[in-house]
């Protein structure tokens, strides 16, 4: 296929992804996320939090979190994990059931950390440990993502670490817009895209899942921007000015418009991977737990019916291309950009502001679940109906990450049209 069948290709495609989004507003919304904030940042030494009042992330009382999700399984949208009796059944017949019980700590940590490699290797990214004390379980509908007041070298510290050392990009090709970089003299950033399209097809899509992350990040903050505050009531609100700085193809010398693409490029990523994992919640042993029983059912026939959606949608990302050269060359390939992206999900635990790190980390875990998802084909046509996979499984934890994510993707282009008419009025 040419290069402008391809751009022609995605520009259709970024217009039915705007028509599927009316079928997608009613997304079901998991709200209580689980997540570790507290983890420190293993890469450089902590400015410190933000004492910024927004950023401030406020957790679920204990009383309003549903017994089975706090049960302590991975599992918790399984049949099994939703019925209390059932529960203390299962936890009973494991203490009978135990052959030996006498395994030293260092064994025991041994266990637990083959069980963690074994674990991770289909992972794309870093997940919280549950069973962490510091985990906690936030309402995302009390705690949306807005901006803050979180910015300057902290934050760009965190977006620089994401784009220079793990984007596949040698130190001398300067990323465009890059305050942290020294000057560029005359360069005005296209030998960046030059060396860019000089990359395998791979690499090429991890910097524009990555862009497109950013892109989205930066939508949600110019839409839901702090306008004023008067007597302690803060107004928010879609911050054209902002928008203008960040997206305007005359402000940003061309890379805006470069940037929204790539948010369309993500959706389409993420869309693939609802329409690739709709075997797994299809089957009747998977439930998504809410506390409710009319509510478990209600939410799994609005997420099929989403599902549907997807598969009827025509214009998908073909990720059979993506790795499929030389079985040798391919595997050592995937397993670079996986290494690389979780590397990213870890840098999540650098940002300073909570509320920030919170969506950052619960987007980005999104991401990785459905790259997860993408190159797990075999193993879900594989799936077994009436019982758990030991081949794919999805934890809680990602499922909430997934769809919160693919919903802050539909935001963003939502914004994006919104962001046009007022642009339009404002002439």
């Amino acid at each position: 296929m040419s290069r402008g069948a391809r751009r022609a290709g995605a520009g259709q495609g970024a217009a039915a992804a705007v028509q599927l989004l009316v079928s997608l507003s009613f997304l079901p919304r998991v709200v209580e996320a689980q997540v570790n904030l507290k983890r420190p940042c293993p890469f450089w030494a902590e400015d410190g939090h933000c004492s910024i009042k927004d950023c401030h992330v406020e957790p679920c009382p204990e009383s309003k979190i549903p017994v089975g999700i706090k049960a302590g399984l991975s599992n918790k949208y399984l049949k099994v994990a939703n019925n209390t009796k059932e529960l203390q059944d299962c936890e009973q017949a494991n203490k009978l059931g135990a052959i030996n019980n006498t395994l030293s700590n260092q064994s025991k940590e041994a266990f637990i950390d083959w069980a963690r490699y074994d674990d991770s290797q289909d992972h794309f990214c870093e997940l919280d440990d549950e069973r962490s004390p510091a985990a906690q379980y936030v309402d995302l509908l009390l705690n949306p993502e807005r901006y803050t007041g979180y910015k300057g070298s902290s934050a760009w510290r965190v977006w620089n670490s994401i784009y220079e050392e793990n984007c596949f990009k040698p130190r001398s090709v300067y990323r465009p817009l890059n305050p942290l970089a020294p000057s560029r003299g005359e360069d005005d950033g296209e030998s960046f895209y030059t060396w860019l399209e000089g990359l395998c097809l791979e690499k090429r899509v991890f910097y524009k899942l990555i862009s497109g992350l950013h892109a989205s990040i930066n939508l949600h903050l110019c839409a839901n921007y702090l306008l004023e505050e008067t007597w302690g009531k803060p107004s928010w609100g879609h911050n054209i000015k902002e928008f203008k700085r960040r997206f305007d193809p005359v402000e940003t010398k061309g890379e805006g418009p470069r940037r929204l693409k790539n948010l369309y490029f993500l959706y389409l990523i993420e869309l693939r991977a609802l329409s690739k994992v709709a075997p797994y919640f299809e089957r009747s042993i998977v439930d998504l737990y809410t506390g409710n029983v009319e509510d478990d059912a209600d939410t799994k026939s609005l997420l099929l019916s989403i599902f549907q959606d997807t598969k009827s949608f025509p214009m998908h990302f073909d990720e059979k291309s993506m790795f499929a050269g030389n079985k040798k060359g391919a595997k050592s390939l995937k397993e670079e950009f996986r290494l690389h992206f979780k590397n990213i999900s870890r840098i999540m635990d650098c940002v300073g502001c909570d509320k920030c790190r919170l969506w950052g980390k619960l987007q980005t875990q999104g991401l990785g679940t459905a790259l997860k998802i993408l190159f797990s084909e075999k193993e879900i046509q594989k799936l077994p109906e009436n019982s758990p996979s030991k081949g794919f499984q999805l934890t809680r934890q990602e499922i909430v990450a997934l769809l919160n994510a693919f919903g802050r993707l539909s935001t963003s282009i939502r914004e994006l049209q919104n962001f046009k008419v007022l642009l339009q009025h404002s002439r």
